[in-house]
């Protein structure tokens, strides 16, 4: 008997049964590659998570391009359940105005996820707490102190803005991190200030969430 031939056509992919999650990120390298090893780290389908760095380098642009990527998903009947916009303040004169964007937006699907000054006090907070305000010098940007902080802590000397590897050197102080981050914001609060702080926290304990690990 004959052979049937084998079907050329392949089984379509599908989304796993959780969250399908957009996260948007003002830096095209540092905060997508963080995020991209998260997303392998956990194994969470790349059908169920978009990571895009291409929404220029501003709050207001990184709400509305993912305003525009929401929009089209919804078109295509497969909604986000939740969009992340990473953010930070830095100089940005539209930082405010982008949050408020984001708290317009119905339901809870849009979220920020927003640092200040920037997303290296983030990864700063695996080393060590603080709630010392940065405030622009003439010749130092808060962006440049942050980053100078940074680099006196053990082993990351040599870290430069948009390499890989971040998530995994520092997978070990992570719940460090985010004890102090939290830590921050109770602090943030208390003194009616928003320097420093940061909600990355709550993104990366979101997406370990999704997948059941806190691992």
């Amino acid at each position: 008997m004959a052979r049937k031939p084998k079907s050329s056509k392949r089984k379509k992919a599908e989304k796993e049964p959780y969250d399908k999650v957009l996260i948007v990120c003002e830096g095209e390298k540092t905060e997508p590659h963080y995020f991209q090893e998260i997303q392998s780290h956990y194994q969470i389908s790349s059908l169920n998570i978009v990571i895009d760095g291409d929404s220029g380098s501003n709050p207001s642009s990184v709400v509305s391009h993912a305003k525009a990527l929401a929009k089209r998903e919804e078109k295509r009947d497969s909604p986000f359940d939740k969009v992340y916009c990473v953010i930070d303040r830095d100089n940005h004169p539209c930082y405010d105005s982008a949050l408020a964007q984001i708290k317009a937006q119905k339901g809870d699907v849009f979220q920020s996820a927003q640092s200040v000054p920037s997303f290296e006090f983030w990864l700063l907070l695996h080393f060590e707490y603080t709630t010392r305000g940065y405030v622009s010098q003439q010749g130092n940007s808060v962006g440049a102190q942050v980053l100078s902080d940074l680099k006196k802590q053990d082993g990351m000397s040599q870290y430069d803005k948009g390499e890989k590897g971040s998530f995994k050197r520092l997978f070990d102080r992570l719940e460090t991190a985010k004890t102090n981050a939290t830590r921050g914001l109770v602090a943030a609060e208390r003194n009616d200030t928003d320097n420093p702080s940061t909600h990355v926290h709550l993104l990366v304990e979101y997406l370990q969430r999704i997948k059941g690990s806190n691992e």
